[in-house]
């Protein structure tokens, strides 16, 4: 394949970040200072703790909080775009290319990365249009909408798996999108501590406490899971807007001797409490590709999940993890027991860590993203040239 010259100069463009968004966007700042001659990120929020840990890198970063009422998120919406915008033109003669990830509905920046003629790629880890298809109010209808103007502006758009490409209604798009990942997993720290045999019945979920991931699901599960299994403990790993709402049902349904609800879980202490999960439950009713289903892979916990996003490209019922098609409480419930008596629980939890070995480390990230950014670059400059 024809190569770009030099290394190029990227500027990475992110919505002001929660804690999740820490993981995925340093992995990706580190692929791209692999490949860039120079790095800038404009971000805010937790996102600045990427810029403190990378600090050869450039960046900008902005708090942003989220207002009650809905003129002032509005308003605030469009005033963090105005900054990351100005942001842009300032730096603008020192970037060869822009990359926007986590950074739906950022319309105004993005339309003037093309108004001063640079390209710019929509890398993907979430689908707004799936999350909120059914969520009728006015602001999520105008993120919708900015999502799709980001959508239509972008010369490339970065997925994980061909499969999202129906799945998140992009059929439209297909001459554009290209395929890569940011997910890196240390296979030194995120390893099998714990053989499952020593186990105890402990069942996790860790993630966003929120509708999409079809958290309420499993909360409802669990008495459908105790009336069979007395001695089964859960664990809730994470955050959300449903954190009320679980431990209000956790309550009614006298379930506290049995639940640990364990908040936000740091990053660096993922390995020690995925080595003592028996089986790890992702009912998400819209994925892109969860970290923590390859973070449990690579420390030999079993995955029970939804076959939603790429996830079916690396969980093979039976093989890899578990596959379920209905994520209903009692559905879910059979499902666990499926998994936890499962005669071939060991060798499942050893394929997976394989895979992981082969297909998630640094070199083949780096690898992917290089040859879409070489490629994109090329084409603009084609496209430059015959005008």
């Amino acid at each position: 394949m024809k190569k770009f010259k030099n290394k190029p100069r990227i500027c990475v463009v992110t919505y002001p970040g929660q804690v999740a968004s820490i993981a995925p966007l340093s992995n990706l700042v580190e692929i791209l200072s692999e490949i860039s001659e120079s790095l800038y990120l404009i971000t805010g929020n937790e996102g600045k703790n990427v810029l403190n840990a990378h600090p050869k890198i450039g960046g900008y970063s902005i708090n942003y909080k989220l207002k009650q009422f809905i003129i002032a998120r509005i308003f605030d919406h469009f005033l963090l775009q105005a900054k990351i915008a100005i942001r842009i033109l300032k730096i603008n003669r020192d970037i060869d290319i822009y990359v926007f990830y986590m950074g739906a509905g950022l319309i105004l920046p993005m339309s003037i990365c093309r108004a001063v003629k640079k390209p710019v790629l929509l890398a993907l880890a979430a689908s707004l249009n799936k999350m909120l298809k059914n969520d009728k109010r006015l602001l999520s209808r105008m993120f919708i909408f900015l999502e799709n103007s980001n959508y239509r502006m972008s010369n490339k758009i970065i997925l994980y798996s061909d499969k999202l490409i129906a799945e998140w209604n992009l059929k439209k798009y297909s001459n554009k999108i290209c395929f890569a990942h940011e997910h890196i997993i240390d296979i030194n720290k995120f390893k099998c501590k714990k053989l499952l045999v020593d186990r105890k019945n402990i069942i996790g979920y860790i993630g966003r406490l929120s509708s999409e991931k079809g958290i309420m699901n499993f909360v409802k599960s669990m008495p459908y899971i105790l009336d069979n299994c007395r001695e089964t403990v859960f664990m809730v790993g994470g955050d959300g807007p449903l954190t009320k709402e679980i431990k209000e049902y956790i309550n009614d349904n006298n379930l506290q001797s049995h639940v640990k609800i364990m908040g936000w879980i740091p990053h660096q202490e993922l390995p020690e409490y995925l080595n003592d999960i028996k089986l790890l439950v992702l009912p998400s009713f819209t994925e892109g590709l969860p970290n923590i289903m390859l973070e449990a892979m690579a420390c030999g916990t079993p995955v029970l999940t939804t076959p939603v996003g790429s996830i079916p490209d690396f969980i093979e019922d039976g093989e890899t993890g578990f596959i379920m098609e209905d994520n209903s409480p009692k559905s879910l419930a059979q499902n666990v027991f499926r998994g936890l008596s499962h005669p071939n629980m060991d060798i499942i939890a050893k394929n997976a860590r394989r895979l992981v070995e082969q297909e998630f480390s640094f070199e083949k990230a780096v690898e992917s993203y290089k040859d879409i950014i070489a490629l994109t670059l090329i084409s603009d400059n084609d496209r430059k040239s015959v005008k």
